[in-house]
């Protein structure tokens, strides 16, 4: 996965490496497949070698469907750090939708300048579901669209939860009490990678230091724990987390594109 140029991509990869998703080399893309959470669209897709080139889309869609028959998504990563997506004109044509995300990385991690003392900053309990149970509430209450029935999330916060027992990182969360007010996941493979998962802090909750803490507590952890060398983490280019990340040492080095269709 080195020659990956996509730093995004290549931290994707390893995580899903490291919960058993399959990943195979084809002409000109990689095939990634989780069979353990198939309704998990970035963990069942095709990463591209580069930006599909004029014309080509079609093509691309034609593959997808061959290696994934029976889904109802469509999921094209593209390999590259510049954000070229392709032709505009085209994707649009073919109903695809082009995220682009700002990948963010850090060899040094400062504390915040306006910490939260109020709450506990740990590690969810691996053999305590109650922790997890907090820790899903928290991804529902932010995102109760995407989590309809909740057996995604469930999925893929268990397979977080195994990768904690292995030793390979840990799931962190702020709490008052029993209740967890923010939350994220951080996890490497001892290559010197770690990636940052799902910064989240309950829309009740949000600007009172929680995430930047949290943020800066785990990549300590993940530094002196994890042997970690450069921290990683994702985010919308337009959201006011990219400030916060930035403040705590996080720097843009590069432009991770997703061609998704939410529905075949």
């Amino acid at each position: 996965m080195n020659s990956i140029s996509s730093l995004g991509f290549r931290s994707d990869l390893m995580l899903l490496a490291l919960q058993g998703s399959d990943i195979e080399q084809r002409d000109g893309y990689l095939v990634v497949r989780t069979l353990t959470n198939p309704t998990f669209h970035w963990g069942n897709f095709l990463l591209l070698g580069d930006a599909p080139e004029p014309g080509s889309v079609r093509r691309w869609i034609n593959a997808f469907r061959r290696e994934f028959p029976g889904a109802d998504h469509l999921a094209l990563g593209v390999d590259g750090i510049s954000g070229d997506a392709g032709q505009a004109d085209e994707l649009a044509a073919e109903r695809l939708e082009a995220e682009c995300s700002t990948v963010l990385s850090a060899s040094a991690i400062r504390p915040p300048t306006t910490p939260n003392r109020e709450a506990e900053f740990r590690m969810l309990d691996a053999d305590t579901d109650a922790d997890w149970d907090a820790a899903l509430a928290l991804q529902e209450a932010n995102f109760p669209s995407r989590y309809d029935d909740g057996e995604f999330a469930r999925r893929r916060l268990s397979g977080h939860r195994e990768l904690q027992a292995r030793g390979h990182g840990g799931w962190f969360g702020a709490f008052l009490g029993d209740r967890m007010l923010s939350g994220l996941g951080i996890f490497g493979d001892d290559s010197g990678l770690a990636r940052y998962q799902n910064v989240d802090t309950h829309p009740d909750f949000r600007n009172r230091g929680l995430a930047g803490t949290l943020v800066h507590f785990a990549g300590q952890y993940a530094f002196e724990q994890l042997r970690a060398r450069r921290l990683v983490i994702v985010a919308d280019p337009d959201y006011t987390a990219i400030t916060l990340y930035r403040a705590l040492g996080f720097d843009g080095t590069e432009t991770q594109v997703q061609l998704s269709r939410a529905s075949e």
